[in-house]
């Protein structure tokens, strides 16, 4: 019998139409939950995405990546709707908008899972837009409250973007209540709580759950992990930065892996080992998902510094 995945990321996956010229565009396959779901599968876990793509041509680049990453097959679904598409317009600084009001990701259905999907699930990643999208919010915000039932381990990344505005304000507060690990940046706290502070605002994050593990980025300023009064800071070692798009995504894939690998390490090291990850994932242009001996390469350099 072959065994379920032991990570599931639960979630959109999307194509990026960016901006190359002025009358000329190049698609991306892309999407926050898919993207940590592909970083997970590089490093060597078994892992799953599970959501719903489009049977077009833009479904059937998603479903050769998705297949390409090594990603288990068994929990994607295809449905005749649109495809979700991000429309980037410009990159610096990022200016876009999403096309796909009754795209394929709403209909994500975990009814329509194999038996057993979860049987050896013992993380499971929700966060970007398919939690500012109904009815599939709904649907995910359901699974992992079962999930938690279940005594399965949450990881949470909001990955803020333009359609989080006040009406997320609930969302964001309930799946932070359920996650035991919580991936957040600078820019994204700005724009989930509407302020210039962001330090006052992971204050405020934490306190709708006191007892989750906070991992915040700061781009090239590095990184800090917040656990009760405990306070962990490490820098990105000393890279030649290609782009920086994905790298959250490789960041908080690189701390459930070390988590779950070595549990043994301590904080600090974990810590380091997600910021490698995030610095790896820099190396080159696109979004990245990098090979293991990359990342611990650069998790070894971090520990010299």
């Amino acid at each position: 019998m072959t065994d379920f995945p032991q990570f599931v990321c639960a979630g959109e996956a999307l194509t990026d139409m960016l901006r190359t010229d002025s009358d000329d565009w190049k698609s991306l396959v892309g999407g926050s939950t898919w993207n940590v779901a592909r970083n997970l599968a590089k490093l060597g876990l078994r892992t799953g995405f599970a959501g719903a793509i489009s049977e077009d041509v833009f479904g059937d680049a998603l479903y050769a990546a998705n297949e390409q990453a090594g990603l288990d097959m068994r929990l994607l679904q295809r449905f005749k709707r649109s495809p979700l598409l991000a429309i980037v317009a410009e990159t610096a600084p990022p200016k876009y908008f999403f096309i796909g009001e009754d795209s394929a990701d709403l209909y994500f259905s975990p009814a329509a899972l194999p038996d057993g999907w979860n049987r050896d699930l013992q993380w499971i990643h929700f966060g970007g837009i398919s939690l500012a999208r109904e009815p599939l919010a709904t649907t995910l915000i359901s699974l992992a409250r079962q999930c938690k039932k279940d005594g399965v381990k949450i990881s949470y990344d909001p990955n803020f973007r333009n359609l989080m505005d006040d009406r997320y304000d609930a969302t964001l507060r309930t799946m932070t209540q359920l996650a035991d690990v919580i991936k957040i940046s600078y820019d994204d706290l700005r724009g989930l709580f509407r302020q210039e502070n962001a330090d006052l605002a992971l204050t405020q994050l934490r306190e709708f759950n006191p007892e989750a593990v906070y991992l915040y980025t700061c781009g090239a300023a590095g990184a800090s992990l917040h656990l009760g009064d405990q306070t962990w800071q490490a820098l990105p070692p000393q890279i030649n930065v290609i782009d920086t798009i994905g790298a959250g995504d490789a960041s908080i894939a690189g701390l459930l892996y070390s988590l779950h690998k070595t549990p043994e390490k301590t904080w600090q090291e974990h810590l380091d080992f997600s910021v490698a990850s995030g610095a790896a994932a820099c190396l080159a242009a696109g979004a990245q998902a990098p090979e293991l001996a990359q990342v611990s390469a650069l998790y070894e350099q971090i520990k010299k510094n």
